[in-house]
């Protein structure tokens, strides 16, 4: 447990030591979570002012998460109820002057993250919404997740086991993977969805030497029923995310990942809403 005094001291230490921006994650969805109840959350961070926050949806899987086990499934509130509270916090965000940045993000108009978004440098990675999308990152501590290059690396998710390959001097690493070229064509429509809400199918094509229409085919056949409901509108010449479209930007996204197909995979991510 931590107090809201603990909070804001953390904040102001951190500001005195010279971090120019810091960020909140929050969680909706969480068990017997309201509209009413996540305001008054967003009353006392308001009051904070933190430069950033991350609202993300709790990821409810309890056949990976033993703990998990413990809540009623009928404790969640329903999507209908976390798209509430997810749209009253947008709202809530703008009047108090933070920008969306997309999907989950905000940050005040003079933090860096809400220029990038401006310029169109905005980038995205495993971590969330950054300025600083193509560095190498490395993971430190258990289950943490590092980039380099074209390979992925995740160190173990056991802490005994994180702790014994260091003490006989072994990296941490558990298990990783490296992305093939159709990886990299689906890794940067997915950033140019997230970050920059569409694409011009004629760049992409000459970016990356190929029919779009061919290549992505069957895409372009899911995308179908997003379209009908208004999340994203889909021509010739270019995919826009609409407005209803950015609060479900992984659901959009979520049809270029191959690696999601299949039924192996309904218990190991989270439900977009």
């Amino acid at each position: 447990m931590q107090s809201v005094e603990q909070v804001c001291k953390l904040v102001s230490d951190a500001k005195e030591n010279y971090f120019r921006s810091v960020s909140f994650d929050l969680i909706y969805g969480l068990p017997h979570q309201t509209v009413e109840s996540f305001d008054r959350t967003l009353e006392l961070v308001l009051a904070i002012r933190p430069e950033r926050l991350a609202i993300y949806n709790y990821a409810h899987l309890p056949a990976r998460f033993k703990g998990q086990r413990m809540i009623n499934d009928a404790d969640i509130p329903s999507p209908s109820t976390k798209l509430e509270i997810l749209h009253h916090t947008i709202d809530k965000l703008g009047d108090s002057d933070y920008e969306y940045i997309g999907m989950d993000h905000f940050a005040l108009p003079e933090d860096d993250l809400a220029a990038a978004k401006k310029s169109g440098t905005l980038q995205r990675n495993f971590q969330g919404y950054s300025t600083h999308g193509g560095c190498d990152l490395i993971g430190l501590g258990v289950s943490a997740i590092s980039r380099i290059g074209n390979a992925y690396a995740q160190n173990s998710t056991s802490t005994a086991e994180y702790e014994s390959l260091l003490s006989d001097e072994f990296l941490p690493i558990k298990r990783g993977i490296e992305v093939d070229q159709d990886d990299q064509l689906r890794a940067d429509i997915i950033q140019q969805l997230m970050c920059h809400d569409g694409l011009s199918i004629s760049d992409f094509e000459a970016s990356h030497d190929i029919c779009f229409k061919t290549y992505f085919q069957n895409e372009l056949i899911n995308l179908a029923p997003l379209a009908d409901d208004g999340l994203v509108y889909v021509d010739e010449e270019e995919i826009e995310v609409t407005a209803s479209g950015k609060l479900l930007m992984r659901s959009v996204a979520m049809v270029f990942d191959r690696h999601l197909n299949g039924d192996e995979n309904d218990c190991r991510f989270s439900k977009a809403i």
